[in-house]
């Protein structure tokens, strides 16, 4: 391999690492369009995101750009959805 291709491949999981929590957006608008989030288990969304939280000590000290913006960017498009569900489950 030259040695362009860890930068490409490091590129792409810089990328990657930003768009695959976006995809907590389609699941937070169906939410609000049905204004339901009852197939969403509180536990499991509180879970999920208790463990992102605890997480997220090494993902910010990490020297791994890809992990640290991972880490962070998940925990703020998570934590979105676990107050959508909870503020729906509370009408």
């Amino acid at each position: 391999m030259s040695e362009a291709a860890p930068n490409i491949w490091s590129s792409i999981a810089l990328v990657t690492a930003v768009i695959l929590p976006f995809w907590n957006i389609p699941l937070i608008i169906r939410m609000i369009k049905r204004r339901s989030s009852a197939d969403i288990s509180l536990a499991w969304a509180f879970g999920v995101w208790g463990c992102l939280l605890l997480m997220l000590p090494q993902g910010v000290t990490s020297p791994d750009i890809v992990w640290r913006t991972y880490t962070i960017v998940n925990l703020i498009l998570f934590s979105a959805v676990v107050a959508t569900t909870a503020l729906l489950r509370r009408k």
